[in-house]
């Protein structure tokens, strides 16, 4: 072996005892532009080591070879690797408490949680959560939970009670951030369709703890605050009077675009329309997160809604027969993606299509009315529920702008790569790059629709969500498309947390 090469090694080897070897993989990912070199380097998978563990999932030599063949790589393209101490950047390690109601494959805190116990791709780069999981509250546990092997796997010990995980078994928070993940389960369903997930339980208990300790941290609730208006009004007020920065709602306005679309700021938007192809309530809240993700900085700002209505069947079409809202315009955003193996956009777009044999497409519908008189509908049409579109009209403009909204291989599970990096972003900084009140209205939106189709598609009059809110430029959150050159629709998922969706 030449000279050279054994001193590589030896500083390799160094890596592996100091427990760098991690750090070493993200940064020589990141630091070369060829695509098989990164194959190469994510293929080593350190998926079993802890936080200063030294344990290597590969045979040390395995790893040798492939993180050496990297280094060669990058020297090559005379390209520079600063070692060790370039990757670290000298950053404080948050320790973050995950309160979950259940940890099962596929579900909400599987597929956030394994972006914040391994790297993860994110517009095409390995990025390294910087932060370590040290705490669990697990309120469920069905046949198939996987919380215990992630503990075991990590190290993470499981509390019984939300307080001992926020205080790691002490008496005071012990953590910098908290994780709310209150979806999946088995859980009550109210008159209204609504799982009464305990989000509210869990963040008057979290809450609790900031009281009891005189200090606040950080929190994230996934998707919509509540199913009741007014406890999600709660948890807003609260959380601006103690000063907690607080983060919410969905993944799917992260997603890719595609075709790429930035509406103008200040846009004068006339109507816009956003369609899913889930079931009521539980993907509603996503389509009405596209929708305001994408409104919210039009003309005037947002200034609040004034009424909403749910319309299903002969009510729906007639509402559009009466210029409602617009089938045509909800037409072009299918267009952009089209459905293999149905009609035309414009064909399924008429009170006849149907998705099946006995079922219609366009399965149900809530229109939102705007005080600026911006017209907005969320439809849901017989699609799989991994597609989302998005079309809108702008004053002055006789044809739509239009995309769809692409969540990656896997069906929706490598979308919260992107979620995970915005609530990283949001942990560190302590501060939503979002603004949270448009999760606020969303929940409002949702739980409105939801009385109104208890009433039979009465307009429900909203004078609660007439509120204002400024938007904030969040791309640098988005997903822009450089991960599905990485990781591509041939490629195998994983059955469990492997290291950057490998």
């Amino acid at each position: 072996m030449a000279p050279e090469n054994r001193a590589l090694e030896q500083w390799l080897e160094g890596m592996i005892n100091s427990g760098q070897a991690r750090q070493l993989v993200v940064g020589l990912h990141n630091s070369t532009n060829d695509i098989s070199t990164r194959f190469l380097l994510a293929s080593t998978s350190p998926s079993t080591m802890t936080p200063g563990s030294h344990h290597l999932p590969i045979s040390r030599r395995r790893f040798l070879t492939i993180t050496s063949g990297g280094l060669v790589a990058l020297t090559s393209s005379s390209l520079t690797f600063h070692g060790p101490q370039a990757l670290a950047a000298g950053r404080k390690r948050l320790r973050v408490g995950a309160i979950i109601t259940e940890y099962s494959y596929r579900s909400h805190a599987h597929v956030i949680l394994e972006n914040f116990l391994e790297p993860y791709l994110f517009n095409g780069r390995l990025t390294s959560p910087d932060m370590d999981v040290v705490s669990m509250y697990v309120d469920q546990a069905p046949a198939n939970e996987l919380s215990r092997k992630i503990s075991a796997r990590y190290h993470i010990p499981i509390y019984k009670t939300i307080a001992g995980a926020l205080c790691c078994g002490g008496d005071r928070l012990a953590v910098d951030a908290v994780l709310s993940i209150g979806e999946h389960g088995k859980y009550p369903v109210n008159a209204k369709a609504q799982m009464e997930y305990p989000r509210k339980r869990f963040f008057d208990e979290i809450v609790a703890v900031f009281r009891g300790s005189n200090r606040v941290a950080p929190v994230f609730s996934d998707k919509h605050l509540s199913y009741r208006w007014d406890w999600a009004r709660e948890m807003y007020d609260t959380a601006r009077r103690m000063r907690i920065p607080f983060m919410a709602g969905s993944s799917v306005p992260l997603a890719e675009r595609t075709p790429r679309l930035e509406l103008p700021r200040r846009a004068r938007i006339e109507e816009a329309v956003s369609i899913h192809g889930g079931g009521v309530e539980s993907y509603d809240i996503h389509g009405l997160e596209v929708l305001q993700s994408m409104v919210e900085d039009r003309r005037g700002g947002e200034t609040g809604i004034s009424s909403v209505q749910f319309l299903e069947g002969e009510q729906l079409w007639q509402a559009a027969r009466e210029g409602r809202w617009s089938p045509e315009l909800a037409a072009a955003a299918l267009a952009t993606k089209p459905i293999q193996g149905l009609p035309p956009a414009r064909e399924l777009m008429q009170p006849m299509a149907k998705a099946g044999r006995d079922r219609p497409f366009v399965s149900h519908g809530i229109l939102v009315s705007y005080r600026d008189g911006t017209r907005g509908t969320m439809l849901a049409a017989g699609i799989t529920g991994i597609r989302w579109y998005f079309s809108c009209r702008l004053a002055g403009e006789t044809s739509p702008r239009a995309t769809s909204f692409y969540v990656g291989p896997w069906q929706n599970r490598n979308l919260f790569k992107a979620l995970s990096h915005a609530i990283q972003t949001h942990f560190r900084e302590r501060r939503a790059p979002y603004p949270v009140e448009r999760t606020l209205m969303t929940t409002g939106i949702l739980d409105a629709a939801m009385d109104s189709r208890v009433k039979g598609g009465a307009v429900e009059e909203t004078p609660q969500l007439l509120f204002a809110y400024k938007p904030r430029d969040f791309r640098r959150m988005r997903e822009m498309g450089a991960s599905w050159k990485l990781i591509t629709e041939d490629r195998p998922e994983p059955k469990g947390i492997e290291y950057a969706g490998q």
